[in-house]
């Protein structure tokens, strides 16, 4: 490689990092306790509760909503999920006059229609995921991150670039421990740079991937669903839609042997403004994130379509699990903060010979 191309990688290499280095450690330390996320709720929330009428007849999906809607006058449905271990139906509601992103999530024992004690994240690790995704500026700051995830990938394939021709001087994985500190400490960078190098990528694309949630489910819902809304003339108001329960029925029919996972209700962004969209996944550790969902008539709760999610929209559902190491078990979480680790060390090394270069007489 010519001095003048090791230059110029080594221009993008310095730069891309040094841009986004500030907050690629807050995404790096703030996602160290996000991998263990599930286990930390368990532990910090975990708290013993029987449905009120464990053998008893349980409240049809209809009911529930009501029950759960009567308890905040003038919010409309935006979602409803199902426990898989307990009787207990989640309804997240939302005062249209309200705040924008501001909800209501109310946990219904089925069996009673009491409340029931949620499963929602601790109010730390609720921070910890806000600041992790959009540092508290919604769209904008997801898609900064996003910005800030790319020149990480730059910065990234520079370091790999540059890295080859000075594997020619020294055997891979060189420490040259008996040198000066900037010395070890460029030699600590390139090692746990490269040996991280696919982690790194895999997340960083992931990560990207995530902060365009937004925009990739309005284009699912301008494209692959626009043809479903063309014969209606108005979106269907809440007073005139059919039975909740008997649309999740028809859409079970629609999808055998798939398990039920949430509704998404007229108006919100998994779904149009004329159907229920009812989402399924699989059981194994890969299908469990692929939804499938069957769009229900809002108004006459007839079967509009089963709609298949695009390729986009599947990488976005694989994408969110993968960034944190949520498919295969605390092994492989234990995997994901190791790496974590290493990463938080690599930008912080990064910087101090960054300084360490400019203090240099």
């Amino acid at each position: 490689m010519k001095t003048r191309t090791i230059r110029a990688w080594s221009w993008v290499h310095k730069w891309s990092s040094l841009v986004s280095t500030v907050f690629l450690l807050e995404l790096c330390v703030t996602g160290l306790p996000l991998v263990f996320m599930h286990e930390i709720d368990e532990v910090l929330l975990h708290q013993a509760w029987e449905p009120a009428h464990a053998d008893g007849r349980r409240l049809d999906l209809d009911q529930v909503l009501e029950v759960a809607l009567s308890r905040h006058p003038g919010d409309v449905a935006a979602f409803m999920s199902f426990d898989e271990d307990r009787p207990v139906v989640n309804v997240t509601s939302v005062d249209p006059n309200g705040p924008a992103g501001k909800y209501n999530f109310q946990p219904i024992d089925q069996t009673s229609g009491e409340p029931a004690p949620p499963v929602a994240g601790h109010p730390v690790m609720e921070f910890l995921l806000q600041l992790h995704t959009d540092m508290f500026l919604g769209l904008p700051g997801m898609l900064f991150l996003g910005a800030m995830g790319l020149l990480l990938v730059v910065a990234v394939v520079s370091g790999v670039v540059l890295y080859a021709p000075f594997m020619k001087r020294l055997p891979f994985g060189t420490v040259r421990v008996k040198k000066a500190a900037r010395t070890r400490w460029l030699d600590y960078h390139n090692l746990l740079g490269v040996v991280t190098v696919a982690w790194v990528l895999v997340v960083g694309v992931t990560g990207v991937v995530n902060t365009l949630a937004t925009p990739i489910l309005a284009y699912w819902k301008n494209t692959a669903l626009k043809e479903l809304t063309v014969a209606y003339d108005a979106p269907a108001p809440a007073g005139e839609r059919a039975s909740l329960d008997a649309a999740v029925e028809r859409a079970k029919l629609a999808l055998p042997g798939m398990k039920l996972q949430f509704v998404a209700f007229p108006g919100t962004d998994y779904s149009t403004d004329h159907h229920y969209a009812v989402f399924f996944h699989g059981d194994t550790p890969l299908t469990t994130h692929l939804t499938t969902p069957a769009l229900i008539d809002a108004r006459t709760g007839a079967l509009a379509a089963v709609a298949p999610t695009p390729w986009y929209v599947k990488a976005l559902s694989l994408s969110q699990p993968l960034h944190f190491g949520d498919y295969g078990g605390l092994a492989l979480k234990i995997l994901w903060a190791l790496l974590d680790i290493a990463t938080i060390i690599i930008l912080g090394s990064g910087v101090y010979l960054w300084l360490a270069k400019r203090k240099a007489p």
